[in-house]
This record gives structure tokens, C-alpha cells and sequence, in this order.
């Protein structure tokens, strides 16, 4: 009876596999890191840091205002605001998919009363961040709000 030990073929099986399975993992991992992601956040981040101080002077100016937007969907997928605003303001909003796989939804908005509001056309499945831009007397705020799927 002869035992055949572990041999040089059984190490060289040994390290293909381990190798071939690591490399396999990498490469998985990095197609899904490059299909989903849809884009950069910011083109350049010196710029936008250079803009910061500007952006939180607007942010003090616009919760100086006292307008405020809760943003909610329906069943039919319709988005659904409610909101503190000075009578005759205009709201318009943009829905965006945050990997960029849906186009851009504009958002027209219908007053229902008492502060409430409805977008005109539902949404379509999926989860959406949602910006809505309210001008009124002259003044504009922006509020922003994930909707989920």
C-alpha cells in the first residue's frame, strides 16, 4: 500500500483556488462598485468647500423665514406635501434617483388646502431624493427629502 502525500501538484491546485476565488471576489466587487455608482457629488471638493461659509449664511436665512415642507408619498405614488408657507407661494420640485438609473422627475404641485399640497403625476417605483423650491414675495427657500421606495 502506498500513501501518496501532499505533493507539489496538491499545492500548486491549493493556491490556484485560493488566488482564483480572491481574484474573482475583487473583480465581483468592483464591477458592482462601477454599476452603481451614478456620479460624483461634487465636480471639485476645494471649490465646494470654498462656497461652505456662503451655503450655511443661506441655510440661517431661509430657517429665518419660518417656512417649512414635509414631504410624504401616497398610495398612488403621488408626492404629498405638507407645508408652512405664506399664501400664493409657488412650489415646483425636482425628483432625482440617486444612482441616476431613472431620468429626473419634474414635480408640478396642485394646492389641496390648509397648507397640503399633491404632486400632479405620481412617481415611478423606486427610491427618489425629492428638492422642492418654494417662492413667495420675493423670497425663495429650497428643502430636500428622500422618499423611499
Amino acid at each position: 500500500m502506498s500513501t501518496r502525500g501532499f505533493t507539489g501538484r496538491h499545492m500548486l491546485f491549493t493556491m490556484l483556488g485560493f488566488f482564483g476565488t480572491v481574484i474573482m471576489v475583487n473583480f465581483t466587487m468592483a464591477w458592482f462598485a462601477t454599476s452603481t455608482f451614478g456620479g460624483t457629488v461634487v465636480d471639485n471638493s476645494y471649490v465646494a468647500s470654498q462656497k461652505f461659509n456662503g451655503w450655511l449664511a443661506s441655510a440661517r436665512a431661509q430657517q429665518a423665514l419660518g417656512w417649512s415642507v414635509a414631504v410624504d408619498l401616497d398610495a398612488a405614488r403621488h408626492v404629498r406635501l405638507a407645508t408652512r408657507v405664506p399664501d400664493g407661494a409657488v412650489l415646483t420640485g425636482i425628483a432625482t434617483h440617486p444612482l441616476g438609473r431613472i431620468p429626473e422627475q419634474q414635480l408640478a404641485f396642485v394646492p389641496l388646502g390648509k397648507g397640503g399640497w399633491r404632486s400632479a403625476a405620481p412617481l415611478p417605483a423606486g427610491r427618489f431624493h425629492v428638492r422642492i423650491d418654494v417662492r413667495a414675495a420675493g423670497k425663495s427657500a429650497a428643502f430636500a427629502a428622500e422618499v423611499p421606495a
